[in-house]
């Protein structure tokens, strides 16, 4: 396996491999703020399942796209969402950021990838997360991250979706965890298996569109008020 630092890569043998996804899963279980962490636990630990992902991408007309201009989630390219009248996607989209004072740019590079093309699906996967949380009206407190983990398992089979889902209902209060697996759960799985793939999207060029529009057009269900 191959270490992405910058444009350098470093080879991984098994067992250093191994430690990285170990270590990353335990400091992610103490931890799920840890958006490093997390993030190499899905890339150690990923690999067949974004391998799958970028051939649905291939098979897609929007995936292909994606795949050949390869566009970032950064303020720079995405900054014309807050630019769009009210109702649209791209404008819940900016709501969603700047309620919350995000940033497109602050989601950690991609380090444990073999090529390129595999390292570009695993930073579009980290990247579109947002448009997720805004396209499901999922909040970002711990019960709506599991929530959107539960989704994303469905979409990608990434064992660290699971991993998060289980590591954070295990911090869940008891009324948190009622709420969670009699709410959201059932929701989540209903809504992972009816929307389109997630990951065949070129969001960006949705941005002037109904936000109501695009989730009927999507399959996207939006969760439930508590």
């Amino acid at each position: 396996m191959l270490m992405m630092i910058g444009g350098a890569r470093v080879r991984l043998n098994v067992w250093q491999q191994t430690a990285v996804a170990m270590g990353s899963a335990i400091g992610a279980l103490m931890d799920p703020r840890r958006a490093d962490l997390i993030a190499a636990l899905g890339e150690t630990t990923g690999k067949p399942a974004f391998e799958r992902v970028l051939e649905r991408m291939k098979k897609s007309p929007e995936g292909h796209a994606i795949l050949l201009e390869r566009p970032r989630v950064i303020s720079a390219r995405v900054g014309h969402a807050w630019d769009t009248p009210a109702n649209t996607f791209g404008a819940a989209y900016a709501k969603f950021m700047g309620s919350r004072n995000f940033s497109p740019d602050d989601r950690p590079p991609v380090r444990f990838m073999e090529t390129d093309e595999l390292a570009y699906v695993a930073m579009r996967a980290r990247e579109v997360h947002d448009f997720w949380h805004t396209l499901f009206n999922l909040p970002t407190n711990l019960i709506g991250e599991s929530a959107l983990k539960v989704i994303e398992f469905e979409q990608m089979l990434l064992p660290m979706c699971l991993l998060s889902v289980i590591g954070g209902t295990a911090r869940f209060s008891e009324k948190q965890r009622a709420l969670f697996f009699h709410h959201y759960f059932p929701w989540a799985t209903r809504a992972g298996m009816r929307c389109t793939d997630l990951m065949c999207i070129y969001y960006e060029q949705h941005f002037h569109e109904d936000l109501d529009d695009v989730r009927r057009k999507w399959g996207i269900v939006p969760a439930p008020p508590q």
